[in-house]
């Protein structure tokens, strides 16, 4: 299984995630079209983005009355079936992450579905903040970015930029 692996050190908060994924999701870059959002965190001069988590054993699929929600077996993305489902939000309520979006307009939930197996988020970040890895090499990746972290205090710490 793969999944998109954010570092959030590295996000520059230029939000081409959201508008690929929004021009991929309906033809145009209405950003509310995204299954990717940029949250910004002012106090700590910090930008994340988040998206689904295709977690192992996904809640929202668990919890779905329509059977809309499934899993791909080609990409093992979670994903959702909008012509079966049947807009009672029970997944927005499950999802942990917040990840799962409600479009008001067509009655249905919405959520990353990793584009088939070739991301746009990833293929359109210039930062390098947002990665397609398989699920075991992230917590390697988790490790990188915690071990550089760590390096670049050291260094501040010893006044050495």
């Amino acid at each position: 299984m793969r999944i998109v692996a954010v570092d959030p050190d590295a996000c520059v908060a230029c939000r081409d995630c959201e508008y690929a994924c929004a021009f991929r999701q309906s033809g145009d870059f209405a950003r509310s079209a995204s299954h990717i959002r940029v949250n910004f965190y002012a106090d700590e001069r910090a930008c994340v983005p988040l998206t689904c988590m295709h977690c192992e054993d996904a809640w929202c699929l668990a919890v779905c009355p329509a059977a809309a929600i499934d899993r791909d077996p080609g990409t093992g993305a979670v994903t959702i079936d909008a012509t079966r489902c049947a807009g009672c939000k029970m997944c927005l309520l499950a999802c942990p992450y917040g990840n799962i979006h409600f479009n008001a307009e067509t009655g249905v939930s919405a959520k990353c579905d990793l584009c088939g197996g070739d991301p746009m988020c990833v293929r359109a970040c210039i930062s390098g903040a947002l990665r397609y890895v398989d699920a075991e090499e992230l917590a390697d990746l988790r490790r990188e970015v915690v071990d550089a972290s760590l390096k670049r205090l050291l260094r501040l710490s010893k006044g050495v930029r």
